[in-house]
């Protein structure tokens, strides 16, 4: 089954271990703010401590399953650049690869957030003929990002040129 997800003789590219960073950052933020409210309203408003408790025990919860599981994403993460096409993976219980061929690139797009911009991280973005294919990669160094918009970019237009 691995062999669906690994295209021979190629070597994947890896995100940026900062990647890992910036998702830990945002899991220990948004989950415990998130179930801060309703905790706080059912121990404030209705006197309801130990709902509040189930909330901040949950919020402990989902901190706890998601640091474990960035670690799992960053490394199933990967492209390759072969000569016609560009592999996409990712997924760790639904897996994925997408292969995006450059003569059906329309559009590569770099995007970055302010959290991203402080990590200095960049996300590739590939628009395709078919909106099913559109594909991004989350997590280059802001290098690696310029360098495959450029890459792929001339590759597209050089392959598109042919037909």
């Amino acid at each position: 089954m691995d062999d669906l997800f690994a295209p021979p003789a190629y070597a994947w590219q890896r995100l940026s271990p900062r990647y890992v960073s910036l998702r830990r950052l945002t899991t220990l933020i948004f989950a415990p703010v998130l179930l801060s409210i309703p905790a706080l309203i059912a121990g404030l408003a209705l006197d309801l401590w130990w709902l509040a408790a189930i909330f901040w025990g949950l919020a402990a919860v989902i901190v706890v399953v998601r640091w474990v599981l960035i670690g799992r994403t960053y490394r199933a993460w990967g492209y390759v650049e072969r000569d016609d096409d560009l592999y996409i993976t990712s997924g760790v219980l639904f897996r994925s690869l997408v292969a995006v061929p450059y003569g059906r690139m329309q559009l590569v797009e770099v995007a970055s957030g302010p959290l991203e911009r402080s990590f200095r991280l960049a996300t590739v973005t590939l628009k395709t003929a078919s909106a099913e294919t559109d594909a991004s990669i989350p997590g280059l160094d802001p290098e690696e990002a310029a360098r495959l918009r450029d890459r792929l970019t001339e590759l597209g237009e050089a392959q598109a040129s042919g037909l």
